[in-house]
């Protein structure tokens, strides 16, 4: 291949991926989340952050119903849960998560069901079911045994093909009590303790049990720290950047930037590595930074509209 060619070649790879990412975005317009863990490992939470909003999620069956948990007993709403219902907040219906609740209890059925849930929506040729990404959350609040043998069995049974896993490491604030106890008793000042205690737990934990999942047959993709998610003002932007790291798909990776709100810096930050030549150079004509700039705003169709109008001025 010519020079020339060679530096013809990525932006007909960006043009390409570009119409690939807008017919997805046109045919779906969802990015689909399975999140898995324990009861009260703060899953509703994160997928509150997620969506900037306090709000509860409305549940859909499996054919488009609302289900209205309300009317239901306990026992009721336990039999009516169903993987395959959709969980979407009304403040960024884009986000369609589903929920694996019960997996804890280690049944072989419950890890079947998962298996068949993945296996149907990686291999689903519609695009619109298709899932995107997994999220598991593991509480480590349980200093003795913060990870059970059932999330053990998940990555060293649980293949998932071209689906990430990021595990979601939370309730990580519980862990600075024993840490500051000990750096305290080690000699450090109380003060000190507690600016150091966050980090050294987090350490100490990565390196005493962390490891294991990346030790099976399926490891995670990477995982992410969550420490005092009760806070209104706590975010999910680390979790955000963890899972456009991890979606090796640019098509799939513009679906999920123009999905998530909240963060427009971190769609910025894509655009910019994705568009932009890294022996780029002043543009010389209007015509070609005017392209440019288009290219990098479908990361973020919102803003498109109102901001490519005022290019074109």
């Amino acid at each position: 291949m010519s020079s020339s060619n060679a530096e013809i070649q990525p932006m007909e790879d960006i043009e390409r991926q570009h119409r690939k990412a807008e017919n997805l975005r046109r045919r779906t317009g969802r990015f689909r989340v399975l999140i898995i863990g324990r009861a009260n490992a703060g899953k509703t939470t994160i997928l509150q952050r997620v969506c900037n909003t306090t709000e509860k999620p409305k549940i859909f069956s499996r054919k488009g119903y609302e289900i209205d948990l309300s009317k239901l007993n306990p026992t009721a709403q336990r039999g009516e849960h169903d993987i395959e219902n959709e969980m979407i907040f009304k403040s960024n219906t884009a986000f369609v998560f589903h929920d694996s609740r019960g997996f804890e209890a280690g049944r072989a059925s419950e890890l079947d069901k998962v298996k068949d849930f993945v296996q149907k929506h990686s291999t689903n040729k519609r695009l619109k079911e298709n899932l995107h990404v997994i999220w598991y959350c593991i509480p480590i609040n349980d200093e003795v045994r913060p990870i059970t043998s059932a999330e053990l069995n998940f990555f060293a049974e649980c293949g998932t093909g071209k689906v990430p896993v990021i595990v979601l490491f939370t309730k990580a604030d519980m862990l600075d009590a024993q840490t500051m106890e000990q750096l305290v008793n080690a000699g450090m000042d109380v003060e000190e303790a507690a600016i150091k205690a966050p980090e050294e737990s987090l350490a100490r934990f990565q390196q005493k049990f962390g490891q294991q999942l990346y030790e099976k047959k399926y490891p995670p993709k990477g995982h992410v720290y969550f420490r005092d998610m009760q806070n209104p003002t706590s975010d999910c932007s680390e979790l955000l950047r963890k899972t456009a790291a991890t979606l090796s798909d640019d098509t799939i990776l513009q679906l999920f930037l123009t999905v998530q709100r909240n963060h427009v810096s971190l769609s910025i930050e894509y655009a910019i590595r994705r568009v932009i030549d890294p022996h780029w150079k002043l543009f010389k004509r209007k015509r070609e930074w005017k392209e440019t700039v288009r290219k990098i705003l479908s990361y973020f169709p919102h803003m498109v509209c109102e901001t490519y109008l005022t290019i074109q001025l």
